[in-house]
């Protein structure tokens, strides 16, 4: 626990760096498919610094967490073999019979499956990899990625330009919550669409 501490307060470091804008790319590529923190915590950082920038950091944070799930899918289509055992090692939590499971929601919303993990707290690496082991229609993942993560960071950055710190506090406290409560109301929306067509 203390060294995952040790590694957020690394990743904040950089917010008062001129690397900032470029570790934030990097972050939010590398998470999408194996990095534990997520680039939520660096776009903060900077958008609080840097208020009226906060969209630019939405969109490179979108721009390189998409990139990063393409790499995701590409591991789960073509390397599964050899990191399968590994991944159910370094994920906590997850299971080889919940994955299979997972192939079946696939089947039936696999444009929303991607699209909520991009969106809410759910670990997106999880997603990036099973979409490629289950061989998900790849622009169908790109578009709900796309979507996805866009939605998530933008959220963030319209926050922070319209708020500044008080933002930091809404976030810290609700920003799950909400983010599942909105995703809950896209599911229902959703619903009503297919029970009254």
């Amino acid at each position: 626990m203390k060294s995952f501490r040790r590694l957020y307060d690394w990743i904040l470091s950089w917010a008062d760096t001129p690397y900032g804008v470029p570790v934030l790319a990097v972050l939010a590529f590398i998470e999408a498919s194996f990095f534990p923190i997520p680039p939520d915590v660096l776009l903060m950082a900077l958008a609080l610094a840097l208020p009226k920038k906060a969209y630019r950091f939405a969109l490179v944070a979108s721009l390189g967490s998409v990139a990063g799930g393409a790499l995701g899918y590409l591991i789960g289509w073509g390397l599964w073999d050899s990191v399968g055992p590994w991944f159910f090692q370094y994920i906590p939590g997850v299971t080889p019979e919940g994955f299979a499971q997972v192939g079946g929601l696939f089947e039936q919303y696999g444009f929303w499956i991607i699209f909520a993990a991009g969106f809410t707290p759910i670990p997106y690496k999880i997603f990036t990899i099973a979409a490629g082991v289950f061989s998900l229609n790849f622009p169908i993942f790109m578009l709900a990625s796309l979507i996805g993560r866009s939605l998530r960071f933008f959220l963030v950055a319209a926050l922070f330009y319209a708020m500044g710190e008080p933002a930091r506090k809404l976030i810290d406290k609700y920003f799950n919550l909400l983010s599942i409560l909105l995703l809950i109301v896209i599911i229902g929306v959703i619903l009503l669409y297919k029970y009254f067509s």
